[in-house]
Parts: C-alpha cells; structure tokens; sequence
C-alpha cells in the first residue's frame, strides 16, 4: 500500500473550478515560461469542450492570462489577478512573464465548446507567433 496524504489529493488554487481554473493557469505559465526570450508579436488561446463552454464563468479565461503573465495558482492573489485582467482591457496588451508584451484582449480567447480534443475534455491550445506569423511555440 502506498501512503497517500490528503496533501496529494488536493492542492491550493483559485476558484470555483479547480480543473477549470489550477489546471489552465499551470498550463499558461509553463507555455510563457517555454517561449521566454523568444521574439514572441502574438499569442493566441484556443479552448475546447469543457473549458470552452465554462470558460468565463468558472474564471478559466482570466486563470489561463495569470498563467500567461507568470502567476501560480498556489500564490496568485485574486484581488491582483482582478485588477490585471482589467488593466489588459484597458490597455489591450499582455506581459508575457518572459518579458515580450503582445496585443491581447480576454475576447481573443477563442471558445470551441462542441469540439473535444482526444486526450481530455478540457483541452486548449496555446499558439506563440513572431511578427512574420510564423509559429514559435504550440
């Protein structure tokens, strides 16, 4: 038998959702982290299935920008999180947390909710590309 603590079941990250929320934000930090240094112009989000059709009302769309912009789920603060996401309103460009800021608003996330990936029904696709369109990173 394998010791399992209650700390392996569950970990700390905002909300409501966790899958929809942790595991999203995980996922735009390790992207960023991946294209840091890289002479990113464009960044695009695509999420399918069960992340596209919550998306903003589980606070996916705002957790998969602080993952972009370099937050962890486990330290983010969600008041400051907040105030990002409107500040990328207001201003239409994002900081990536390797530096590059590109134009990005939370509309530019396309949602895909009739269409599954195989893998997992909460499935996204983050895209870098350089000024010429060419794809950096997928």
């Amino acid at each position: 038998m394998v010791p399992v603590s209650v700390f392996d079941l569950f970990s700390i990250g905002i909300g409501p959702s966790s899958s929809h929320t942790v595991g999203p934000m995980r996922a735009g930090s390790a992207f960023a982290q991946r294209i840091a240094g890289a002479p990113v112009a464009a960044v695009s989000v695509h999420l399918y299935g069960s992340l596209a059709s919550t998306g903003q009302g589980h606070g996916t769309l705002g957790a998969v920008v602080a993952g972009l912009t370099g937050s962890d789920p486990e330290t983010v603060d969600p008041d400051a999180m907040a105030a990002a996401l409107a500040e990328l309103e207001e201003t239409g460009e994002l900081t990536l947390s390797g530096g590059a800021t590109v134009p990005f608003r939370l509309a530019d996330i396309v949602l895909h909710p009739l269409t599954m990936l195989p893998r997992h029904p909460n499935a996204m696709r983050l895209r870098a590309s350089d000024a010429d369109g060419a794809t950096i990173a997928e």
